[in-house]
């Protein structure tokens, strides 16, 4: 759409969470490097939690990437089933059986089949669950069970739970106990800080292929807070702020277009920051005229005064 027109390769804020622009932002990388330490090490559950919009999908892809050829992986996207179309979704992922009517049971003895084969071939086994804050306690349950089989060192399989917070809720209750004990380490992801914001921005660019500033100062201040430091919402009000100033031919984002962006996201009410940052900025010539009359009453105020206690009584 304007990608000619900025001299993009690709466009740079997406909603889908590619891994070319994964941003080494402290909350992610952090989660990232502890996964990956703790998973070699062999624990048995992972627990990464965020808000909506923080950016767990695309971390749960980097995850994906990062692991070497010692994981054979099983990944649930949607995880919203019963405990057999859980078990059946980790039959497919790790081509351990293809009758799709096979029993919990058959289901459960082709997976553990599995798990020792991988084990014998050195390999660990993986199972990473996304959103699953939407797992019902049941399912929930079916996975923990999947854990059971275990060498004298380490978990056959291991698991990692992504999900909104929510999930941390879910697992308080008593009857999800045995789960929420068997949980080793669990990172809450952060929104990006505003000094982070304002790198995330130029990482983004210049992984699109522009290094030059689209973005003014103000224009990023208005995003930062419009946006409260939320990966997705920087993406939808950069995408839309950089369609403001396509429109007419600009070539830099600026207050107002970076205003016209944040008008038109309903998911993003105009904060009273931007609100008064906006009157502020639209009203600079009513405010200047404004002090300088307040300055002149006092003045003659103070004046009126000491004529007064000048003359005496």
């Amino acid at each position: 759409m304007y990608e000619a027109h900025f001299g993009f390769k690709q466009a740079p804020f997406g909603l889908t969470p590619d891994t070319r622009f994964f941003f080494s932002q402290a909350s992610h990388q952090e989660a990232l490097n502890t996964l990956l330490v703790a998973l070699r090490s062999g624990e048995g559950f992972l627990k990464i939690t965020g808000e909506i919009g923080l950016g767990k999908t695309q971390l749960c892809r980097q995850l994906l990437n990062g692991l070497s050829g010692e994981f054979v992986t099983a990944y649930v996207p949607n995880p919203a089933v019963s405990p057999r179309g859980l078990l059946q979704t980790v039959a497919q992922e790790l081509h351990c059986i293809d009758d799709v009517q096979a029993t919990t049971e058959q289901l459960m003895q082709a997976i553990n089949a599995r798990l020792l084969e991988n084990a014998r071939a050195q390999k660990r086994t993986l199972l990473i669950v996304d959103e699953s804050q939407a797992l019902s306690d049941e399912t929930l349950e079916a996975i923990r069970l999947l854990t059971n089989l275990e060498t004298e060192t380490y978990k056959l399989m291991q698991v990692v739970l992504f999900g909104q917070p929510e999930l941390d809720q879910r697992l308080r209750q008593p009857n999800l106990r045995q789960l929420r004990q068997r949980i080793t380490f669990g990172h809450r992801l952060r929104p990006l800080t505003r000094a982070q914001f304002d790198a995330y921005v130029r990482h983004r660019l210049d992984i699109a292929g522009v290094q030059e500033p689209l973005f003014d100062a103000g224009a990023l201040a208005l995003l930062y807070i419009a946006s409260g430091g939320t990966p997705r919402l920087v993406n939808i009000l950069c995408h839309r702020a950089l369609l403001a100033a396509f429109g007419p031919g600009g070539r830099r984002v600026g207050r107002a277009e970076a205003l016209a962006a944040i008008q038109d996201t309903e998911s993003t009410p105009m904060p009273l920051g931007v609100r008064m940052w906006a009157f502020t900025q639209d009203n600079l010539g009513l405010i200047g005229a404004a002090l300088a009359l307040s300055m002149i009453i006092a003045y003659g105020l103070s004046f009126g005064l000491a004529s007064l206690m000048a003359r005496g009584p």
